[in-house]
Formats: C-alpha cells, sequence, structure tokens
C-alpha cells in the first residue's frame, strides 16, 4: 500500500530527502495538484465539480470519484489519509481476490486493461524495490553504529 500511495501521490520532501505520499492530491485533466491542505484540496474538487469534470481521484491513494461513487460519506472524509488507506485496502484486497494474484491486482488498482495496469504495476514495484532497499541500508547503518558504539572485549 505504501508504494501505490507513493506512486500514486508522491511528492518530493527536501526536508526527508524522499518521496511522501501527499495526503492533499487531487488529479483531473490530466493534471496533479498538491494542495497544501484539506479545506484546499476539498475546495479544488468543488471547483472541478461545478465546471463538470467527473473523473477526479482524490487523497493519497488517488481514489477516484466517478468509479468509486459510494467510497466516502463525504469529500471531506475522501482526504482523511486512514479512510482513503483503508478504502484502497478494500479495494485491493477485492482485486486480489478476483484476480487471485496480487501481482495482477496492483496492475488492476489503476486500470483493468492490461497494458495500462501493467506499466502501472512496475512502476509500483520500482517504488517498492526501493523502499526494501533504503530500509535494509538504514538497517546495516543501525547494526554498523550499534557495533561501533560496543566497549572493547564486548560480544
Amino acid at each position: 500500500l505504501t508504494a501505490i500511495a507513493e506512486t500514486e501521490s508522491g511528492r518530493w520532501h527536501a526536508g526527508r530527502s524522499e518521496t511522501l505520499a501527499w495526503p492533499w492530491t487531487v488529479m483531473a485533466e490530466g493534471e496533479g495538484r498538491f494542495l497544501p491542505s484539506k479545506a484546499a484540496a476539498v475546495a479544488e474538487v468543488r471547483r472541478l465539480q461545478a465546471r463538470g469534470v467527473r473523473n477526479i481521484d482524490v487523497g493519497c491513494m488517488q481514489v477516484n470519484l466517478s468509479h468509486h461513487p459510494d467510497a466516502f460519506a463525504s469529500l471531506e472524509t475522501a482526504f482523511d489519509p486512514e479512510v482513503n488507506v483503508a478504502y484502497a485496502a478494500d479495494f485491493l484486497l477485492a482485486l486480489r481476490e478476483e484476480a487471485h494474484s496480487w501481482t495482477r491486482a496492483i496492475g488492476q488498482y489503476h486500470s483493468r486493461e492490461a497494458i495500462r495496469g501493467n506499466g502501472y504495476r512496475a512502476k509500483v514495484f520500482k517504488v517498492w524495490r526501493e523502499a526494501r532497499h533504503r530500509a535494509n541500508r538504514e538497517r546495516l547503518a543501525d547494526l554498523e553504529a550499534a557495533r561501533a558504539a560496543r566497549k572493547p572485549g564486548e560480544s
């Protein structure tokens, strides 16, 4: 789910030197928008809807409001990260049960069209591998620091 979130709404965070999922992301008309707050994200979606735009992805998991009209009790709820992720997790689990494969389910999270889903899945797996490598490097650095902190003669 973390790799999907970073693929869907990833935004570079200079202070942490990494890409993080951004909870107030809106995607519509081929343009991603990283809004500064939940209120700004809700207002942006309302502006888009007032103009007749219906194909809108929202939140850190970029749930499509047109394809999932009953996903959230309200637009404000759609931008609650816990609710957005919980819905996405349930959706992904349903895809997994239907496809009998996590790999296929990840592709179908983006699109049921294999060509689009396959490309998306490759992006998600790339993000996932990078996160695993980063975690392994951090664990190794922690282990080396612990070893260096030991007093001579300790094992």
